[in-house]
């Protein structure tokens, strides 16, 4: 199922492949950070694995919870929440029968906090998965898996290219609200009196053309798109994260309350014929995600 016919800002990218099976040792490198899951008693009078689907249907609606942060998520010029995430959003819960989906856009700190205070019924915002992350929510499996990047300044003076660079040279870099990259940053070495927390990739690129950083870290996406036509600053080459010798997994996907098990399979059923039938990437490509970006990985094994 193609995007809705509505005007949607699309987003180039540098491309970087990634083998995917060969990638699951990665998830041992983020195994100590936290154990998945955790199993409830459901209290008298309410449905086994929760009955929020049913609910939605009966509104028409589902709010989706957001973090304004292209390309992953964010309200367009009408009001309407579009990117990666909300894309999908609308073509699965169209196909559950619910129609509408309605944004909430919150910190992407306040993400999780907002979710299981019942803000919104879903986190749709390209929510990288981890061990930490699924003691707390429930994670649709992964609509894709991406590389990292920096925004730097013109030519990289300083020959940033990894993680590890940065810790090396005694450089400073930037990255958002609890994002993954703080604890890529510290797994490098990075000192966190030189890992600047700003609210966004744009944020980012401001403190590096004013020379406050020397890089923002971000996903390669998200990086190539705040830095596309920017003679202020550019994207480095995406580039593999690493945690103590082994690549971190940076596939994101959809997030529900723990008490919603049954609306998280039902939602997992769709992506899975959306995956299969090639219609996922023809959703997100028009926001700069391509064949690199797709992926077969479960939430099961990335929260192990």
């Amino acid at each position: 199922m193609a995007p809705p016919e509505r005007t949607i800002r699309t987003y180039n990218r540098r491309q970087g492949g990634i083998s995917r099976r060969s990638l699951l040792a990665g998830v041992a490198a983020l195994g100590a950070l936290g154990a998945a899951g955790c199993s409830r008693v459901a209290a008298e009078g309410t449905v086994e694995g929760g009955d929020l689907l049913d609910r939605l249907r009966d509104r028409g609606e589902v709010k989706v919870g957001i973090a304004n942060e292209p390309p992953f998520g964010y309200v367009d010029d009408d009001g309407e929440p579009t990117g990666e995430a909300p894309e999908v959003a609308r073509a699965i819960f169209s196909r559950l029968g619910v129609d509408r989906i309605t944004p909430v856009p919150v910190d992407f700190s306040a993400l999780i906090p907002g979710l299981k205070a019942q803000q919104f019924d879903v986190v749709s915002a390209g929510m990288t998965i981890n061990p930490p992350r699924c003691e707390q929510v429930l994670f649709a499996d992964p609509d894709f898996l991406m590389l990292d990047a920096f925004i730097v300044a013109p030519g990289n003076p300083h020959g940033i290219t990894t993680y590890e660079d940065i810790a090396e040279k005694g450089l400073r870099m930037a990255t958002g609200q609890a994002y993954s990259q703080i604890g890529y940053a510290a797994a490098a070495g990075i000192p966190s009196s030189d890992v600047l927390i700003l609210p966004d990739q744009v944020a980012g690129l401001d403190a590096v053309s004013q020379g406050r950083v020397d890089a923002f870290a971000g996903t390669n996406v998200t990086v190539t798109g705040v830095t596309e036509g920017s003679s202020r600053a550019e994207a480095s080459e995406p580039f593999q994260p690493m945690v103590d010798g082994e690549p971190a997994l940076g596939a994101g996907g959809f997030a529900f309350r723990l008490t919603e098990r049954n609306l998280r399979d039902a939602f997992n059923e769709e992506l899975h014929r959306l995956k299969d039938s090639g219609e996922l990437l023809e959703i997100v490509r028009p926001f700069g995600f391509t064949e690199a970006e797709m992926t077969d990985l479960t939430a099961e094994e990335l929260c192990r």
